[in-house]
């Protein structure tokens, strides 16, 4: 199974942005990775997904077009770009796997990485 290591994450600012990096030990070409949040006292909850044809799923905010998912297959890397960040955005961000299809439902993916916290804040 690969071994995924999420990065990027950090404080800042509302309306702020911030782009995570989920760095896998292989080839995940052949995967959909999801990216998931975990606020405290709250349930896991699915960000957004994109499947082994780039096509990607937003679950946060869609219509708003904050949450910009994307791979590079060459550099074993899923990305995360977001942007106009608020205060209800802050939780630990992990990235994950599976080899069906992309959904929100966390009990579906694998290879959990130690997660990257997201602090937004004045």
């Amino acid at each position: 199974q690969l071994h995924l290591v999420e990065s990027g994450g950090g404080l800042v600012q509302p309306g702020g942005s911030l782009r995570l990096s989920c760095a896998a030990s292989g080839p995940l070409d052949i995967y959909a990775i999801g990216w998931f949040r975990q606020a405290p006292g709250k349930e896991r909850e699915g960000v957004a997904c994109i499947n082994s044809a780039d096509i990607d799923i937003n679950y946060v905010d869609p219509m708003k077009d904050r949450f910009a998912i994307s791979r590079n297959n060459a550099a074993n890397t899923v990305y995360l770009q977001m942007d106009n960040l608020q205060s209800q955005d802050t939780a630990i961000y992990y990235c994950a796997l599976t080899t069906r299809w992309c959904t929100d439902h966390w009990r579906d993916f694998a290879s959990w990485g130690q997660g990257t916290p997201v602090t937004v804040s004045s």
